[in-house]
């Protein structure tokens, strides 16, 4: 009798080798979408959700990322809380300087407006913009006029005198009271403060060697007031010239 072949079956099984680098090709994308999403300084908390979310889904498993992703993330958060603490810092310690700087300058000038008996013509104080010098209008002008008179010109020499080891800015203003002016010359206050200013600007630049590039002159006309402009001695008080030396550091 005749033997029956049995067939045998056997099962075709795929090639599945090119699973191995697909899988880390994955594994790769998602570290390097984890590591770039976290230099972006997102929320921390929103980070680690997507994170999370992203390797459930790629089903990578790969904890040793993300614990290296928020390490890096934390890290950097600290490095900048120090870098903007050292900054802040520094500017503190530069403002003091400064400040002690201008308070010297201070001391001189009003040594100088209590040794030579000015102390009803000049005016010192530190605001927040750095230090003033007030110098009241018949100080350096006649009234109506913004050409120096002789006397000023000591005194103006020894501001200039003041100003020369300074870095910082200066600007020259002009202001005069709500009293109304109409000459050939000066047709309004704002033309006669303005030019009052630029005048003692060159006075002081021609006396030592200052940077002109240090220097601006501004007319205020009668828009800023010390005092009222009501009574003669409000009117006084606002009539003068202010040099202001500008603070390099504000806080």
């Amino acid at each position: 009798m005749a033997k029956k072949k049995h067939e045998q079956h056997h099962e075709e099984h795929m090639d599945e080798t090119w699973l191995i680098p697909y899988a880390d090709l994955l594994t790769l994308l998602l570290a390097v979408f984890i590591v770039l999403f976290a230099s972006s300084q997102i929320d921390q908390k929103k980070f680690e959700q997507i994170a999370q979310s992203m390797s459930a889904a790629f089903g990578s498993g790969s904890p040793a990322i993300l614990d290296s992703v928020r390490v890096d993330s934390a890290s950097q958060q600290a490095q900048a809380g120090e870098d903007a603490e050292s900054a802040k810092s520094a500017k503190e310690q530069a403002y003091m300087q400064e400040s002690a700087q201008l308070t010297q300058v201070k001391k001189l000038l009003d040594q100088y407006i209590q040794d030579n008996g000015l102390t009803s013509e000049l005016q010192t104080v530190i605001t927040d913009e750095g230090l003033v010098l007030r110098i009241k209008d018949n100080a350096l002008f006649l009234s109506g006029s913004a050409d120096l008179v002789p006397e000023s010109r000591r005194m103006g020499a020894e501001i200039a005198k003041m100003l020369m080891p300074l870095s910082q800015k200066i600007v020259v203003s002009g202001h005069t009271d709500n009293i109304p002016i109409h000459t050939g010359e000066f047709p309004s206050n704002w033309d006669l403060s303005a030019k009052r200013a630029v005048n003692f600007v060159k006075f002081l630049l021609a006396q030592e060697k200052l940077s002109p590039a240090r220097f601006s002159a501004i007319g205020y006309g009668e828009f800023r007031p010390l005092a009222t402009n009501d009574t003669e001695e409000g009117r006084i008080k606002n009539r003068r010239v202010e040099v202001l030396i500008v603070r390099n550091y504000k806080m």
